[in-house]
C-alpha cells in the first residue's frame, strides 16, 4: 500500500478494514489481543533482525534524532542546569561494573542510573524531537494527536554497552522505540486524561530494554504491566504558575521505573499481564469498551519508509514546539518586511492557534514566566525573545527563511534567568495578544501545527503570517533545508560543551558503522566544557501573586516588567 493513500480523518475504520489495507510492512495488534505481549515479541524479533527491513531514510532520521538529542544533553551539563547535574552526581554514586555511563564519564553505573541522569540531560532544553500522534491512513482512531519526545535513546545505550552491542542494533533499537511509543501516541491520548505523556515513551522503552537484554517476551510483557500499574504520572507535573525540575525530567524519571521493571521481571517478578486489556488500567479505565478489548488497535511498521519517526519534528533550537507556527509566522514577516523592526514601530501583535496550544503555552500565568521551565512553555515569551532577536540585528537581517532560522535560533542563553526577566523582552511580551482559532484551527491539528501572526505597526498596517500548517523542522515542511539548519543547531549547542565540535559531530554521526568498544564509550568520550554560570542572586518584584490559586484560569495576567534588587549571593543563571 502506498502511504500516499488517505482515509478521511473523520472515518472510524474496524480492524477488519485496517487488516485489509495493511501494508505488508507492518503488524496489526488488534484491540481483542494481548498487546502487551505483542510489543514485546516485535521488539525482540525487530531489533535482533529476525523482522523487518527499514529503509536507510528511516535509519538516517532515527540517528539524527540521537545526534540532536546528545548536543542537548551535553549542553546542558556544561552550563550546569539542575536535575541533569543531580541526577548526574546521583548516578556516579550507583557504581556498578557490568553497568552503563553517564555523559562525560568513564566509570561504570547501575543502568537506571546512567538512563535517568542522560534522559534527564536531553530533555532539559526542551529542544529535542517531538511527536503529535498523527496517522490518517487508518481513520480517525489513529490520529490521537498524543505528545512525546525523542527522549529514550539513553535506554538502547545502556542495554548496548551491557551487552556489547554494536551501532548497527543499537540503532535498530533506537527506531523500534520510536515506533512503540509513536504509535501508541496516535491511538491513545494521554493529555485527555490528565496523564503525563511519557507514559508510552516508559512503556516502548521496557520492552526494547528487555529486547536488548534478552529478557523472554512474557518477561518483558511482566514489565509493561508493572510501569502500567505502578509507576503513572499525571499532568501535575506541567500544571501551576511556575513549573519546576519535574517537567524536564518527567520522562527520565518514568523511565528509570522501567528499567527497573524489566531488571525485577528477568529476576523472577511476575506483573500484571495482558495490561492493554485490564479494565482497570489506564487505559480502559478512561476508554471503557467490552471485555476482551482495549480501547485500540496498534500498527507498527517494520520495512520500508512508514515509521512513526518519520512524522516526528525536529525544533530549530531551544521551544516548546506548538509554537513552532507562531515561529515560522514571525520569521516570514520580518524577513518580507524588514523595515517594521525598527525600535519602537510595532505598536501591537495577534497570535491565533488551536488546542492544545492555546490551553498549555497560552496559559494566562505563562505570560509571566520566572523559572526557566515556565518560559520555554510561555508562547509570549517565546515569541518575543525571537523578535527581540530580529531587532537586535535588523540591518544585517537574511531574507532566505534557512538563514533567517539560523540567525534567529533561540539558544540556551536566551532562557537564562537574565535572559527570562530581560526588559525589552518583557515590553514585547506585552504586546502581544494570543486568541483561541476555534473549530478551523482545532480540526487542522495534529496533521499541523495551525498557527497565524498579525503584527501591525504604529501608522496602523498590518502584516499577515497568514495559517502556518508546517513550520519548518515539522515532519510535512518540504520548503526548508532541515540538514543546514540542524547542523547550526547542533554546532551552537556542541560548541557549548566539547573543545572539538568537529570531532564531537562526526562521532555521533557515524553511530551505526560503531563496533560494540566504540559503543561504550559513546557518551563518555566527551569531556565535558564547564562554564561559571554563578550570577548575583536577584529578588524580583513583579507583581504578580504567587499565592493564588482560585479558579480564574483565563483571566489576563500582564507580562509585568520586573524590578530588580541584586543580593551578595550566588545562584546558578540557568
Amino acid at each position: 500500500m502506498s502511504t500516499t493513500a488517505i482515509i478521511n480523518t473523520s472515518t472510524i475504520l474496524s480492524t477488519e478494514d485496517k487488516r485489509k489495507i495493511l501494508p505488508s510492512t507492518a503488524v496489526l495488534l488488534s484491540a481483542d489481543s494481548n498487546q502487551a505481549l505483542g510489543i514485546a515479541n516485535y521488539a525482540i524479533d525487530f531489533i535482533h533482525g529476525r523482522l523487518g527491513n527499514p529503509d536507510q531514510s528511516v535509519l538516517k532520521r532515527t540517528s539524527l534524532f540521537h545526534t540532536d538529542s546528545v548536543v542537548c544533553g551535553l549542553s546542558a551539563l556544561a552550563l550546569n542546569t539542575n536535575a541533569p547535574t543531580i541526577l548526574r552526581n546521583e548516578a556516579l554514586t550507583y557504581q556498578q561494573q557490568d553497568g552503563a555511563t553517564v555523559f562525560g564519564s568513564s566509570s561504570k553505573v547501575a543502568p537506571e542510573k546512567a538512563i535517568v541522569a542522560n534522559s534527564s540531560a536531553v530533555r532539559e532544553w526542551d529542544s529535542n524531537g517531538t511527536v503529535f500522534g498523527y496517522n490518517s491512513l487508518y481513520g480517525k482512531d489513529h490520529t490521537a494527536g498524543e505528545f512525546g519526545h525523542n527522549d529514550f535513546y539513553p535506554v538502547v545505550i545502556a542495554a548496548c554497552q551491557q551487552k556489547q552491542l554494536d551501532g548497527q542494533i543499537a540503532l535498530r533499537a533506537m527506531l523500534c522505540l520510536d515506533e512503540i511509543r509513536g504509535r501508541l501516541a496516535e491511538v491513545f491520548s494521554l493529555k485527555t486524561y490528565k496523564i503525563d505523556h511519557v507514559v508510552h515513551g516508559a512503556i516502548a522503552s521496557a520492552a526494547v530494554y528487555g529486547a536488548l537484554m534478552d529478557a523472554t517476551a512474557k518477561q518483558i510483557e511482566s514489565a509493561i504491566g508493572m510501569v502500567v500499574a505502578h509507576y503513572i504520572p499525571f499532568r501535575a507535573i506541567r500544571a501551576g504558575h511556575q513549573l519546576s525540575d519535574s517537567k524536564g525530567a518527567s520522562a527520565a524519571i518514568s523511565t528509570e521505573a522501567a528499567i527497573l521493571s524489566v531488571r525485577r521481571a528477568m529476576n523472577g517478578f511476575i506483573g500484571p499481564q495482558d495490561i492493554f486489556r485490564n479494565p482497570e488500567a489506564i487505559f480502559r479505565l478512561n476508554k471503557p469498551c467490552k471485555d476482551g478489548y482495549s480501547p485500540f488497535d496498534l500498527i507498527l511498521s517494520h520495512s520500508g519508509t512508514d515509521f512513526a519517526v518519520m512524522g516526528m519534528h525536529f525544533k530549530l533550537g531551544l521551544y516548546e514546539h506548538q509554537s513552532a507556527g507562531a515561529l515560522q509566522g514571525l520569521i516570514d514577516v520580518v524577513r518580507n518586511h524588514p523595515d517594521i523592526l525598527k525600535p519602537g514601530n510595532i505598536k501591537s501583535i495577534k497570535i491565533v492557534a488551536y488546542q492544545p496550544a492555546f490551553g498549555i503555552i497560552g496559559d494566562p500565568h505563562k505570560r509571566n514566566p520566572e523559572t526557566r521551565q515556565s518560559a520555554d512553555h510561555s508562547m509570549v515569551f517565546i515569541v518575543s525573545r525571537m523578535l527581540k532577536r530580529a531587532i537586535d540585528i535588523q540591518s544585517e537581517l537574511k531574507s532566505s527563511n534557512d538563514d533567517v532560522w539560523k540567525q534567529l535560533m533561540l539558544l540556551p542563553q536566551d532562557y537564562c534567568m537574565s535572559a527570562v526577566h530581560d526588559m525589552e523582552t518583557r515590553k514585547l511580551m506585552q504586546l502581544i495578544e494570543f486568541a483561541h482559532g476555534g473549530k478551523e484551527y482545532d480540526d487542522k491539528y495534529p496533521e499541523g501545527i495551525p498557527t497565524s501572526i498579525v503584527i501591525t505597526t504604529q501608522d496602523d498596517k498590518q502584516y499577515d503570517s497568514g495559517l502556518i500548517m508546517f513550520p519548518s523542522g515539522h515532519a510535512r515542511n518540504t520548503t526548508s533545508d532541515l540538514e543546514a539548519i540542524l547542523n547550526h543547531k547542533f554546532r551552537c549547542l556542541a560548541s557549548l560543551a566539547v573543545k572539538d565540535v568537529d570531532q564531537a559531530l562526526n562521532s555521533l554521526n557515524n553511530l551505526s558503522s560503531m563496533n560494540a568498544n566504540e559503543i561504550t564509550t559513546i557518551y563518555s568520550q566527551f569531556e565535558i566544557l564547564k562554564h561559571d554560570t554563578r550570577v548575583k542572586k536577584r529578588r524580583y518584584y513583579s507583581g504578580h501573586d504567587d499565592d493564588h490559586h482560585g479558579d480564574d484560569s483565563n483571566k489576563k495576567v500582564k507580562a509585568t516588567i520586573p524590578q530588580i534588587i541584586e543580593e551578595d549571593e550566588y545562584e546558578n543563571d540557568y
